[in-house]
């Protein structure tokens, strides 16, 4: 084989490119950073907070006790878990068929502690051409000190992010006198540094690369989105022919508006240019709309040129905002958001499971009567120690409760499953058939008390 027709050695891979995005100014970049000051305020704060003698929110795992605020939720309770898990699935829906992705651009994790890891680079290291000149610096006693400064500050900011996420799960008092007093027990340790290990890794070293190349959100979005759905786009009509530098384009006729500033690319945190069109590496940060609406104002054009807009908007068409798919999240959203809100306004403060004895169907007490043995099964979910009143009925009738002298005035704590074994009896004349329904009936002891009605089988002898 000749030297002409050796085989091409095509490279599939890349090198990482590292991305120093400019810093911007502008309306959509005022409100990312409202957005990150109070999602950032909300997680570092809201541990600190007490609420009715304990933390307002706290994830207790050793005690089973979730305290959001004024709700204690048991496992018991893992239903209205799985339905905040469904609203939450429904809203990203609905949000992302109505403006794409704004909820990556303005409120993800990864977004908000990537962005404030850049501004800590920004305030240390300069804008972008600053960074990317210390980027190609020698290694000198200047840029081991700012590069130094800033680990040293991702770091600590890193761990006091661990820190507070492992404060959601054990009182974040304690766990500060922990710390302070070198106890902290070895999973709470581990937790914390891992904690801290995956925000610095993830916003100081990975950043758009979480992005672009580990969300799967970033790869099933275009399934959600249709030709009204909002993403930010390029007027191509407008800014074409691309033209750069007053000379250039005294030379065109008529030339577009986009004067190959390279502006919105320079501001882009995933480093694309959103002239080549949507993009799956888009976050719908907007920076590129704020830059290169500074760019037309200063050159004296109308804004716009890249803006907020809907493929239907850009052809000339009409957009419909309510469209079958916005409308089924809406109504989807509205049931779910109801049935939760309506279950846990109604929540009890107890809860019974109802176990029969599997040792005999029932006993025969005397010639008339008849017994079927239960063993209920109470938890408290109150913030108080509650007592129980027990009665059962069937067949038409009041039925007899017998219970253990010493299991009457048992009492239960807080978080206590009581085991209560209860007799039920019944005039053998009435047990018509081999197998009936009964209802029990559990009360909370006091005015007002939680009710809990629980039907179950009653056995008789056959017939």
């Amino acid at each position: 084989m000749s030297d002409d027709q050796q085989p091409l050695e095509i490279q599939l891979y890349e090198k990482r490119k590292k991305i120093h995005p400019r810093n911007v100014k502008g309306f959509f970049q005022t409100l990312r950073k409202l957005s990150l000051y109070l999602l950032l305020g909300i997680f570092y704060l809201l541990p600190w907070l007490n609420f009715d003698g304990h933390q307002a929110v706290l994830f207790d795992l050793p005690e089973r006790k979730f305290h959001i605020f004024a709700v204690t939720f048991w496992p018991q309770d893992f239903i209205f878990l799985s339905w905040a898990l469904i609203i939450a699935a429904f809203t990203l829906f609905f949000v992302t068929a109505l403006a794409g992705r704004v909820w990556c651009g303005f409120a993800c994790p990864q977004t908000v502690w990537t962005e404030l890891f850049v501004r800590i680079e920004y305030w240390l290291e300069g804008d972008r051409n600053k960074r990317i000149k210390l980027d190609k610096a020698p290694w000198n006693f200047a840029k081991i000190k700012t590069r130094g400064l800033k680990i040293l500050l991702w770091a600590a900011l890193s761990l006091w992010t661990g820190f507070t996420f492992v404060g959601f799960f054990s009182p974040i008092r304690e766990l500060l006198f922990y710390v302070w007093e070198w106890t902290l027990g070895p999973w709470e340790t581990f937790w914390i540094f891992f904690y801290a290990l995956a925000t610095y890794g993830n916003a100081g070293f990975l950043r758009e690369q979480v992005c672009m190349h580990m969300c799967p959100y970033a790869r099933f979005q275009s399934a959600m989105f249709d030709r009204d759905t909002l993403v930010i786009s390029y007027d191509v009509e407008r800014g074409e022919p691309r033209v750069g530098g007053k000379k250039n384009r005294a030379e065109v006729e008529n030339p577009g508006d986009c004067i190959e500033c390279q502006a919105c690319v320079q501001v882009c945190p995933t480093g694309i240019d959103i002239r080549d069109g949507l993009q799956y590496e888009c976050i719908a940060c907007a920076a590129c709309i704020d830059a290169c609406d500074d760019v037309m104002i200063r050159i004296g054009k109308e804004p716009g040129l890249i803006k907020y807009t809907t493929e239907n908007q850009l052809e000339g068409k009409t957009t419909k905002i309510f469209r079958p798919r916005i409308i089924l999240y809406m109504v989807a959203l509205s049931i779910f958001i109801g049935l939760f809100s309506y279950t846990l306004l109604n929540r009890k403060d107890i809860a019974v499971d109802v176990l029969r004895d599997r040792n005999s169907f029932y006993r025969q007490v005397d010639s008339k009567t008849i017994e079927n043995v239960y063993k209920l099964k109470i938890m408290n979910k109150g913030k108080s120690t509650q007592q129980y009143t027990i009665t059962a009925k069937g067949f038409g009738k009041i039925l007899e409760v017998i219970i253990d002298d010493k299991f009457k005035q048992r009492a239960s704590l807080s978080g206590e499953v009581l085991n209560l074994p209860i007799k039920v009896r019944a005039a053998k004349s009435d047990v018509k058939h081999r197998i009936q329904n009964i209802e029990l009936t559990i009360k909370v002891v006091g005015e007002n008390g939680a009710t809990i009605i629980e039907e179950t089988k009653y056995f008789g002898p056959k017939k």
